[in-house]
This record gives C-alpha cells, structure tokens and sequence, in this order.
C-alpha cells in the first residue's frame, strides 16, 4: 500500500531531461504548493517580511486543487488527537485565528457546534474525550483576551438531551458529547482571501501551472555565480508537460508545502536508506436527500471504531456535516490505496488521480454506518458526491501519526553556506485537521521554525 522510495525518489525528475543548471533570478522565500497550508505561508511570510521576495508556486492551474478542496470544510475543535501533539496545539491556535480571520474578513462561516455520539458501550470513548478536554491549556502566540476562558469547551450530556437538539438521532445513543466550538467554513472564499493578501503584498507573486522539476542545493562552481548566492536551485517548468525548458530559481530559503507530492522532493535528494515512503488513503463523501434528517442543524460525528480494528486516528468515522447552504453530506471514508505496479515515474507519481472519480460502490457500507445513529437514512437518498485523497505516512493500522514538520539545509547536502543558513523547511503528512490548522501552521513555521535558523536574520 505505499509508494515505493524508488518511484518517489524517480518521479520529481521523471523524464530525465532536467540537468543540473545555474540560477537566473533569486528569491528570498519559495513556497512549493498553494494549498491552504502554502497559501497561508506565503500570506505569513509577505506580512512579516515585507522587505523580502515571497514567490509562490503550484502545479495546478489553481489554487487548493487537491486536499484543501476535497474535504469536509469542517472548522475543528481539536478534541481527538493526543494532547501533547502538534496536531493538538496546531488545531487549538488554527481554530481562533480562522473564526477570528473569518469574522473580520466576511468569509462565510458559521460556528454550528459538534455532537460526538456514543452507544452505552462507547460511553468510556467520550468521557475520555472529556476529561482530556478540561486539562488543555491555550497554545502558545494565543490572544491574551480569549486565554481567560477555556480552550476547548465540552459537555457530557445524556442521549435524551442529544435527541432534544437532534430528534433523529437514534433511540440506541446514550450520551453524547457537545462541541459548542467547531464550525464550518467556505474553504473556497477563505484560500481566495490569502491569495489576495499575497497578490496585493509589495514582494509576494504567485505562479500557477507551474511545477518543480528538480531541486539542488546552489553551489559556486555553477558557471553563473549570484554574488552571496545560497540556498537551493529550484528548476520550474510552466504550461503544458511536454516541455523540457526550464526556469532555474536561486531560494534562499524553500517550503516544501506541496501535500500529497511533499516527500517527492526530499526524496530527490536523500540516498535510498534515507528517503520518505508514502500512503495514501481515499475517502469517499455522499450527498443526501431524503428521510431521517428533518431539521438537522449541527455537525454529528460517531465514535470511531474503537475495537480491535480501531481506525479512530486514521479516520473519524462516517460523519454527518452540513454545507452553509443547508446541504446534508456524510462521509469520509476510508481506504487506503494500492499504489501502481508499473516504475513509470510520471504515473507513480500522480496516480492517485484516478481515484478520485466518485461512484456509488460504497454506499452500502456507509449506510450501514450511517444507520447506526441516524436510523432513518436510506440508501436510496445517497448519492456519490465527490473524493478526497490523504496524505498518510503510516500504513493502515500504526496508531497515531503526527504532522511532520522537517527542515534541511542546503549545505548538508553540499550546498554554499553553515548549518543554519538555507534551510528547506518541509510540511509532512499535512491532513486533518489541516484546514484548521493552516494559520497556526504558517505562524509556527514562520515565527517559530524560520525565526530560529540564520536565514531569518
């Protein structure tokens, strides 16, 4: 089930036609991706440098093409990860500063609240939850005007009270967790609001239909030498893939936040022993039209399988959201894919793209699960919506995985320059909560990772 190191290793310089090649403009700041999570780096990086040239690049022809257009549009309220994980206190700090973004920016949004459901013998899954919830402290960089209150409000109530705010909830649900903090977001007209902020920055510029060929750490002995040039040489092609001309950019520093492709180009560099495997995982979401959702207006989540199969930090189950239109959907899924047979780079690269047609082979299981706390539902109102491809870097079954944030320095790979100059910061297995996430993710890598290496100076 996972991408072997060599396909990830081939596909960055898949057609062998990108050789090594001298800079021909620099850069300060090279954000690789604009999902939501590069598009908030960017956005980051022209606020606090605005002295210094941020240039963006994605390979698609827009902006959040892959995972940060294909999920749940769910504003999380960080309650299922560990508590000590980045995932935690990267929700927790994300959350504020996307409703509080949200609010000053217009953005649709709306905070509809959460209700984690629990049969008798899951009880023990939400009380947990609880408990964890009361002991979280805020984040650091968090306002001083919300710290006075708690971070992650909770209440325990029983499965009548749950039925009193949503009446088809199953007679079988005995208690359920409330979440007065999680919301839903127009995903769209938020990453459109980043975009704007970067365009009309002094120093910021994006780039799109554009792709990284081939990364190298910038050394002298290039036949073009930029006076104080260090860093990496980003070759980048733009237009349509047959092209074998590329443009060569000196970065003086990279952020690798390009998502599903984010080992691709660590691995390009890594020896073999050292390089990155890769697992994604799809998942499946179905529209609803018929009975059994009467006048639902919060989000409503199961447990996740908390047997000997337990999926819980895989997947939260198949969890029923609303759009900001009224729309039902239930969904993801999972399941984790089986990557291509064939050593064809460019396949192996992108082959994930021929599982995100929807169709309607799944709609049983998910009715069996949807049935379990909304018995009403049937089959026959579900209808294949769209899929959302994940980035794992575990295999099915590891436990928890938390995001990974990495950084490399041009020099340890034989570049110009000291540790602590030049460094390439990669953004790993950014998944759920990653919407959420993404402003406290741009602020920990900007203020907190940036600012502590040499190149911040």
């Amino acid at each position: 089930m996972k991408l072997t190191v060599r396909g990830l290793a081939a596909a960055l310089n898949s057609s062998g036609n990108f050789k090594k090649k001298a800079p021909e403009i620099a850069v300060d700041h090279l954000v690789i991706g604009a999902g939501v999570v590069g598009l908030a780096i960017a956005q980051r990086l022209c606020e606090k440098f605005p002295m210094k040239t941020t240039y963006l690049i994605e390979r698609h022809a827009r902006a959040g093409e892959e995972t940060s257009s294909r999920n749940s549009e769910v504003i999380h309220s960080g309650i299922y990860y560990p508590a000590d994980s980045l995932k935690t206190r990267l929700c927790l700090r994300g959350r504020e500063l996307m409703y509080q973004r949200c609010r000053t920016l217009d953005i649709p949004h709306r905070k509809t609240g959460k209700l984690i459901v629990a049969k008798t013998n899951q009880r023990s899954y939400i009380e947990n939850l609880h408990l964890k919830a009361l002991k979280l402290q805020w984040p650091p960089h968090s306002a001083g005007d919300v710290t006075s209150s708690p971070v992650l409000p909770t209440e325990l109530i029983s499965g009548d009270e749950a039925r009193a705010m949503e009446p088809n909830l199953s007679r079988d649900i005995s208690a359920a967790l409330w979440c007065p903090e999680t919301g839903i977001v127009d995903s769209h007209s938020f990453m459109e609001s980043l975009e704007k902020d970067i365009l009309e920055s002094e120093t910021g510029d994006l780039a799109y239909a554009t792709r990284v060929v081939r990364v190298d750490p910038y050394s002298t002995g290039s036949s073009k030498v930029i006076p104080g040039g260090q860093g990496w040489v980003v070759q980048t092609v733009t237009g349509n893939e047959g092209q074998t001309e590329s443009d060569a950019i000196l970065a003086r520093t990279v952020f690798n936040a390009s998502g599903l492709s984010g080992p691709f180009i660590l691995n390009s560099l890594l020896p073999p022993e050292r390089r990155i495997p890769m697992y994604y995982a799809r998942g499946s979401y179905a529209s609803y039209r018929g009975p059994g959702i009467s006048g639902i207006s919060h989000l409503i989540y199961p447990c996740p399988d908390t047997g000997p199969n337990a999926h819980a930090f895989a997947s939260l189950g198949t969890h029923l959201t609303l759009d900001l239109n009224g729309k039902i959907k239930f969904g993801p899924d999972i399941e984790f894919l089986s990557p291509p047979t064939s050593e064809d780079s460019e396949e192996n690269m992108d082959y994930w793209t021929k599982h995100l047609s929807p169709d309607d082979s799944k709609l049983e299981q998910m009715h069996l699960a949807i049935k379990q706390y909304i018995p009403e539902v049937v089959v026959e109102g579900l209808q294949p919506d769209y899929v959302g491809i994940r980035p794992k870097l575990i295999p099915p079954g590891a436990g928890f995985q938390d995001f990974i944030f990495r950084t490399d320095y041009s020099c340890d790979f034989g570049g110009v320059g000291l540790v602590g100059e030049s460094p390439m910061i990669s953004l790993l297995g950014i998944e759920s909560p990653g919407l959420t996430s993404s402003l406290a993710i741009a602020e920990y890598v900007v203020d907190d990772l940036l600012s502590s290496t040499k190149s911040a100076q």
